[in-house]
């Protein structure tokens, strides 16, 4: 099988991703990558957003896997309380898939198992 792949111009430079924008290489992740990639994706990243990521981000980094979405509501629920630290609103931020999609992908994490 051919894996389609796409180049990301990031500072000058191409930083290569799958078709759907997930990096092929996970040491290429940068802010700016996380930047360019929500350009594409018609988002404007805010606090909030910068605040999934990195928690995405340490959360691989210490348990080198993806956190569960639910993993990810109990924490935002405990920092943003109930009203916006819910799945609901997860998916409100990040609309391309939710935070387990969209969110991973602007992590410069992997895919998550089961997706096609």
């Amino acid at each position: 099988m051919c894996l389609q792949t796409r180049k990301l111009r990031v500072n000058g430079g191409d930083v290569e991703t799958d078709a759907e924008g997930y990096l092929l290489h996970l040491d290429d992740w940068s802010e700016d990558f996380a930047h360019a990639q929500a350009r594409v994706e018609g988002l404007q990243l805010t606090a909030e957003h910068w605040e999934v990521i990195q928690f995405l981000r340490s959360y691989y980094q210490e348990h080198a896997v993806q956190a569960q979405v639910r993993v990810m509501i109990r924490h935002f629920a405990q920092a943003w309380g109930a009203e916006r630290g819910n799945n609901h609103y997860l998916h409100e931020i990040f609309p391309r898939g939710g935070p387990q999609k969209q969110g991973n992908r602007l992590a410069g994490l992997l895919r998550t198992k089961g997706e096609h």
